[in-house]
């Protein structure tokens, strides 16, 4: 049997990496949410040593969420985090690029978090990854072992590329989201700016700068405002 910490073995690995990204990475109307739950079980999978793998994600390193699970011991030990505000996961999201617990029951850098994970937990072993993220949020790849000293180099040059994988895909759906919304939005306000042209006989200037001082007034996103307008010129007239 060919071992991942052998050549041939971490070469196909490596493979295999290449091919669920691009897989990922090829479909058309996979959301971000889908996306990172797939690369979530494929690293509990593919990186060696690990049973368990969560995708951890923060915007200001106090408030964390659990995008992706393979299990309940990620969701609880990241809440574990966010109950003492540390941790390998946030401590990769926001320092180092790779965090190693060879063995929670001597690990000294996060002691509110190593004996709230031992009394509540069988995880002994943990490899986190920084994920890079668009924006102000900033996230980790983790994986987990309920066995000490599982995870050594070879665990960590593959999870590294996994991590830098999953970012890209990661981004990529993200921004496709994005896209499609914006696209929706200014859809829903032209559809709106062409019913205040129709009804109050305005060009398409006009009817924006009528959208946009309503949306001022009472502070709503003016996207909102012209929803409200569509749907309520949608809705069917009351029976009298």
């Amino acid at each position: 049997m060919v071992r991942v910490n052998e050549p041939a073995g971490a070469a196909d690995a490596h493979l295999r990496i290449a091919e669920i990204v691009q897989e990922l990475y090829s479909r058309p109307d996979t959301d971000s949410a889908t996306v990172i739950a797939e690369l979530a079980e494929h690293a509990a999978v593919e990186i060696p040593g690990a049973q368990y793998a969560g995708i951890t994600v923060t915007r200001n390193s106090k408030h964390i969420d659990t995008t992706a699970a393979t299990h309940m011991w990620p969701v609880l030990l990241d809440k574990v985090q966010q109950r003492h505000r540390e941790g390998p996961c946030l401590t990769a999201a926001w320092e180092e690029k790779v965090v190693h617990v060879a063995d929670l029951e001597t690990e000294t850098r996060f002691p509110r978090y190593r004996r709230d994970a031992l009394a509540e937990t069988p995880i002994r072993s943990i490899m986190a990854f920084q994920l890079f993220i668009a924006g102000q949020t900033m996230g980790a790849l983790n994986v987990y072992a309920e066995q000490p000293n599982v995870f050594g180099e070879a665990a960590k040059k593959l999870g590294l590329v996994f991590a830098t994988h999953s970012s890209v895909v990661w981004n990529s759906a993200r921004r496709d989201e994005q896209f499609k919304r914006a696209l929706a939005s200014r859809d829903t306000i032209g559809q709106a700016k062409g019913m205040i042209m129709e009804r109050y006989g305005v060009d398409a200037v006009r009817a924006f700068d009528l959208l946009r001082k309503l949306s001022q007034e009472s502070n709503v996103p003016l996207v909102q405002i012209a929803e409200e307008l569509v749907e309520k010129a949608q809705s069917p007239e009351p029976s009298k």
